[in-house]
């Protein structure tokens, strides 16, 4: 079951980040402004918002798994819409749909905590997120060189067909899981605001990876365009290369959820953020040949995927030592805040490129994982 978690997370999230390496050649194919392109990337984002504060709170609600079978065939309609639409709006209204269903994720993580022993919750949230960080940082790579093989579209085409495939096995698989309700839907949401005010853990584990997820989409929606830029001049294929390398940063989610699990939470964290900042400092206080900067950003990658899946697993696992009857609006509440951090960096790192180029962007970068820092230097011991 666990295996059966971590790859069905792994491939609906992998839905929020196929656009991110092609926002070259859907921004060409769509007429869409070159400083604009990073909504393709942010409206994504903002649908999982919008999906995790007002979708992922049934999961308290309603049974679990008509919810992601639910959820699974809006995203693959909407994934079919958007290879499809030669317009920029609505390949626009179609990514923030894809958004929206890709939340279906953030049921199966509750599912798999509920399901697994109080003792080992950390690191079996740890193998599920594993599972979902490789499809987040597989999604850029498998993009780019589908889309080198059979154009952007076909890449769409494909995790439509396997998203609504998916939606099907899980619905056979799940075992039911009906929660206790007795609350309304707009009750349920309205819980929400006192669940924030009133769980401290939530809003610093929140903060913390806010920042990092703003770092992290900072980079990853601008380094394709700096890599095929007339400095690099990398083709997609190389791209994808590049990407497939910074998903070994991914494999030390399941360490940290061990250590989250043995009480080391607070030194997991503040590894995690230096990590992060690392990531930004070392391309900014480096330069050498073309082959060298290219090394740099290879490791400032790994380094940076590291740090968030490591500060990612560590947060989740607090969240789940909460009460399992609040478990799935606090999750809900934990994504959306650093999805936010998130569609932030994607649209500013967009931006920032456009007006400031490679530079501008890691400067940008590197004011992300430094805030969280200073957030953590006020945590108490």
């Amino acid at each position: 079951m666990v295996w059966l978690f971590a790859i069905a997370t792994g491939l609906i999230v992998a839905n929020l980040y196929y656009a991110q390496t092609l926002i070259g050649p859907i921004s060409k194919a769509t007429g869409l402004d070159p400083g604009a392109a990073g909504l393709i990337v942010t409206l994504t984002q903002i649908g999982y918002v919008i999906g995790l504060l007002f979708i992922v709170p049934l999961g308290d609600l309603l049974e679990n798994r008509r919810l992601i079978f639910i959820a699974l065939l809006t995203t693959a309609v909407a994934l079919l819409a958007a290879s499809m639409t030669g317009s920029a709006n609505l390949f626009l209204f179609a990514a923030l749909c894809i958004g929206i269903g890709s939340v279906a994720a953030q049921i199966v993580v509750p599912f798999a905590a509920h399901l697994s022993r109080p003792e080992t919750r950390g690191k079996t949230v740890g193998k599920v997120m594993s599972g979902l960080l490789m499809g987040i940082m597989l999604a850029r790579p498998v993009a780019s060189l589908v889309t080198d093989a059979l154009g952007w579209h076909a890449i769409f085409v494909l995790s439509a067909i396997t998203t609504a495939g998916l939606a099907f096995l899980l619905r056979a698989r799940l075992p039911e899981r009906r929660p206790e309700g007795g609350m309304h839907y707009f009750a349920l949401l309205a819980s929400m605001w006192h669940l924030l005010q009133s769980t401290p853990i939530l809003r610093r584990r929140a903060a913390y990876q806010a920042c990092m997820f703003g770092a992290f989409s900072v980079f990853w929606t601008c380094v394709s365009l700096e890599l095929t830029g007339p400095y690099f001049g990398i083709s997609q294929s190389g791209v994808a290369i590049f990407a497939l390398v910074g998903v070994t940063g991914a494999l030390v989610s399941p360490i940290a959820g061990h250590r989250a699990d043995q009480g080391k939470s607070r030194s997991t964290t503040f590894a995690a953020l230096t990590l992060g900042a690392l990531a930004f400092a070392l391309p900014l206080l480096i330069h050498s040949s073309r082959l060298v900067d290219l090394g740099l950003l290879v490791l400032a990658s790994i380094i940076l995927d590291m740090g968030v899946s490591a500060n990612l697993v560590t947060g989740q696992r607090a969240i789940f030592a909460l009460p399992a009857e609040v478990r799935s609006r606090l999750n809900g509440l934990y994504m959306a805040l650093f999805f936010m951090g998130g569609a932030i960096g994607s649209s500013l790192g967009g931006w920032m490129f456009a007006a400031h180029g490679w530079t501008g962007v890691l400067w940008t970068g590197l004011a992300f994982p430094l805030i969280a820092l200073c957030i953590f230097a006020t945590e108490k011991r």
